[in-house]
């Protein structure tokens, strides 16, 4: 490409959606004919999450991708899968209309979609998130997700 090119000089070929809807795709050209892809991701406002000791921190999702993977992600078919969920629970998050969150409520966020989406992973994140110590407590559990899924 041209060293002197900015990307404001470029026209705009194409532009679509991606197929999750968080990106605007375009097929740029440059003034020298050199085609190329930009991306544009909504940049959302930042979240900062008050953690149980009270201490406070900037909302990672970078960060909860590792610990869902970790936790569950081997209930999952691959990766994306597992992106999907954090990416849902981020919505949820997102949709609170607030600049602070729980660390409760992202845990609850990541429950509400793995209900929606593994039985088995669900169950599995619960145990951890809601500390289970007792048979009751999966039993518990397990009656909530069957009512849930009536």
């Amino acid at each position: 490409m041209d060293s002197n090119f900015h990307i404001s000089d470029s026209r705009v070929l194409e532009s679509r959606e991606t197929v999750d809807g968080t990106m605007i795709r375009r097929r740029r050209e440059s003034p020298s004919g050199h085609r190329f892809t930009t991306y544009e991701r909504i940049e959302l406002p930042p979240l900062t999450v008050v953690k149980r000791s009270g201490n406070k921190e900037i909302y990672d999702r970078d960060k909860l991708l590792m610990a869902v993977s970790r936790s569950v992600g081997k209930f999952f078919n691959s990766e994306l899968e597992v992106k999907d969920v954090v990416d849902r629970a981020s919505e949820i998050l997102y949709s609170h209309g607030t600049p602070e969150i729980t660390s409760r409520q992202i845990g609850e966020a990541v429950l509400e979609v793995l209900g929606e989406v593994n039985e088995v992973a669900y169950v599995r994140f619960a145990s951890v998130f809601r500390e289970f110590k007792t048979l009751e407590d999966f039993e518990r559990i397990l009656k909530e997700q069957k009512k849930r899924k009536k």
